[in-house]
């Protein structure tokens, strides 16, 4: 029975074969891209031996999420998700095979890998807003508050065992060998999305004309101010914090001399406290814009006191505060602008948040990897979690001027959780 702000319980969702399907290709699709990610990440590190060539692989994967998002976006309202899912995860396994082809049999070079990285981001363009708007046709809007905090969690277990697996083939057997496996996942999430039942499915209402929706979906954002800055501090979060890769990769080769396996476990640490805090955030009562500000702020307090760890034992410590918050914030900030754009322009919102989070990536990897070549890698992340802090700060003065103003008519109010 729903609870008593008329949602249904959360449980409830798993009764849903399309939703159980979805849940299942996120994990296995979370766990190859995380497998992918550290295994490309740690194979340039050890190619050129430094963080800068990192911060660029980094940027090159986000570099066409920033640049053509907004278009990803437009496609996913335009057309058929799953088929767009399906295609791009498609497109993923051909390149992830390609690329453990070439790493087994000795041919692989740094520039051979910057290339793979942008070929990538290119696909993520058409597979993120597709796989965004997908768990609305899923569920509903009545149980998408449930669906996306169940949706999140689920990504931080496989953040937990991609990067764990991808040390272990790593130290064993070779980088090749992950990108193998990564096909391979690949092509499972294509055969469980495509045994979805197309008759269950909530469809949302498309556009029929490409001509001016990405104009639309800007003005939809810029409409309501409250949104706008919450997307925007998606943005510099992207861009002033959340760079792990290149900040876990030095740390391991260079200040605990931990090696691929190292590595590995400080990503796996990550996601253990990525996924108490997208728990915490599933069960907020109430979300509103000051919640997400609220997030943001503990990741660049986190991440500061991370790069200031005397010891190993420390550092782990506060590796899984900084998860914590990371995903507090995601998951808090996913899901007040899912919530609060309407289902018949969602797809361009998203096209313009997840650009801006993931393409922020692009730029700030860059930014990480210069800092930590030149300023050593404790004061690189000092740095950039001083910039997270003050964009937070701006932000949060922003949204405080910004109470007591009258949204627009259209603008839906912030979502109330379902009671635990």
């Amino acid at each position: 029975m729903p609870d008593s702000h008329g949602h249904p319980p959360a449980r409830s969702i798993l009764r849903n074969h399309n939703y159980r399907l979805f849940l299942a290709a996120q994990f296995f699709g979370g766990t190859g891209m995380w497998m992918l990610r550290l295994s490309q990440d740690w194979l340039v590190l050890k190619l050129t031996g430094s963080p800068a060539a990192v911060g660029i692989i980094v940027a090159l994967q986000f570099l066409p999420l920033l640049t053509f998002g907004p278009l990803g976006g437009v496609i996913a309202d335009r057309h058929n998700k799953r088929h767009l899912v399906m295609a791009a995860q498609s497109a993923a396994a051909v390149l992830a095979a390609t690329l453990a082809a070439l790493t087994i049999g000795g041919l692989v070079t740094v520039p051979l890998l910057y290339a793979f990285a942008l070929v990538s981001g290119c696909v993520a363009v058409f597979d993120q807003p597709a796989r965004q708007v997908l768990v609305n046709e899923l569920v509903g809007d009545a149980q998408l508050r449930s669906a996306i905090s169940t949706n999140n969690a689920l990504n931080q277990l496989s953040g937990l065992v991609g990067p764990a697996v991808a040390g272990a083939l790593i130290n064993q057997v070779g980088q090749g060998w992950a990108f193998a496996a990564n096909a391979v996942l690949c092509a499972v999430v294509v055969a469980l999305v495509a045994a979805m039942r197309v008759r269950e499915l909530h469809r949302v209402p498309t556009v029929s004309r490409a001509r001016g929706q990405l104009k639309e979906g800007l003005r939809y954002i810029l409409d309501r101010p409250q949104l706008l800055w919450v997307v925007g501090l998606a943005g510099f979060m992207g861009a002033f914090g959340m760079n792990g890769p290149v900040v876990l990769a030095a740390f391991a080769d260079f200040e605990w001399d931990t090696g691929s396996g190292g590595f590995g476990l400080y990503n796996s640490i990550g996601a253990v406290g990525g996924l108490v805090g997208a728990i915490l955030a599933a069960r907020m009562v109430t979300l509103r814009a000051r919640t997400v500000v609220l997030g943001a702020g503990a990741f660049g307090v986190a991440e500061i006191l991370a790069a200031l760890s005397p010891t190993h034992p420390t550092f782990l410590i506060m590796l899984a505060v900084v998860g914590m918050a990371t995903m507090f914030f995601l998951t808090s900030a996913g899901t007040y602008v899912q919530l609060t754009a309407a289902p018949s322009v969602r797809g361009r919102v998203m096209a313009f948040y997840m650009p801006l989070l993931l393409g922020g990536h692009a730029a700030g990897g860059l930014l990480q990897g210069w800092f930590t070549e030149h300023l050593g890698v404790r004061g690189g992340l000092v740095l950039t979690g001083g910039l997270a802090l003050v964009a937070t700060l701006g932000v949060g003065l922003v949204l405080l001027r910004l109470r007591g103003r009258p949204a627009p008519a259209s603008q839906e109010a912030p979502r109330r959780a379902p009671a635990r």
